[in-house]
């Protein structure tokens, strides 16, 4: 049981929503550069891109979470009760909305060569958006839906553009969701309802993202 907690753990914190972003763009540039449009970009300056993307997604809301926790805002990092994890929801919809406008409207050029970019990370938000306004009265998964948004955002572009190099990703990224909801039910985070919840949360909007836009 220790160890199995302990596996639950690490899944938790590895696959966290936050970081979430940044593997699928990661994967995104590897095997389907021209569906991102990062097609024109040597590996140097998609690495650095990449490296931006991370600093915007993970590392800025990651910063502000740990003041939280510091200034006594929220009780620890993990923000289990639904009441400490609004504010940290906020700040997230608040870091993921600038870089959303950043990635589309002021670096150039690559809101005129990859705006893809933006419109995965808008949906990104809106997601969030979703989990923090049903966090008010019901304590919906973000793992879940963190990991339904990357894998409807890798079926959607499978099925829309026939990127049949995006198959076995998605068996992998299937694999993956079913050991993080184990995980956060393995730890008591939420219910069964709460995890499907979040996964169709997360499906349901990168989805429509895929349909819609691009």
């Amino acid at each position: 049981m220790i160890l199995n907690n302990r596996l639950a753990f690490i899944l938790s914190v590895v696959f966290h929503p936050l970081i979430i972003t940044t593997y699928l763009f990661a994967l995104l540039f590897g095997l389907s550069p021209d569906l991102v449009g990062v097609s024109a970009f040597e590996l140097p300056a998609l690495g650095s891109l990449l490296l931006l993307l991370f600093l915007n997604t993970f590392i800025a809301p990651a910063i502000i979470i740990y003041y939280f926790r510091k200034m006594g805002v929220i009780s620890s990092l993990h923000a289990d009760s639904a009441d400490e994890r609004r504010l940290p929801y906020l700040a997230c919809i608040v870091v993921y909305a600038l870089a959303t406008y950043l990635f589309g409207w002021q670096l150039q050029p690559i809101g005129e060569l990859a705006p893809q970019i933006s419109v995965i990370l808008g949906s990104v938000t809106v997601s969030q958006v979703l989990v923090a306004m049903i966090s008010y009265f019901w304590k919906i998964s973000a793992h879940a839906t963190g990991i339904g948004g990357a894998l409807g955002i890798l079926s959607g572009l499978l099925m829309r553009f026939d990127e049949t190099v995006l198959l076995f990703p998605i068996v992998i990224t299937i694999l993956v969701a079913g050991w993080v909801m184990s995980a956060r039910l393995q730890m008591n985070a939420h219910n069964p309802a709460q995890i499907l919840g979040g996964l169709f949360c997360g499906v349901l909007v990168s989805s429509m993202t895929i349909y819609f836009f691009f």
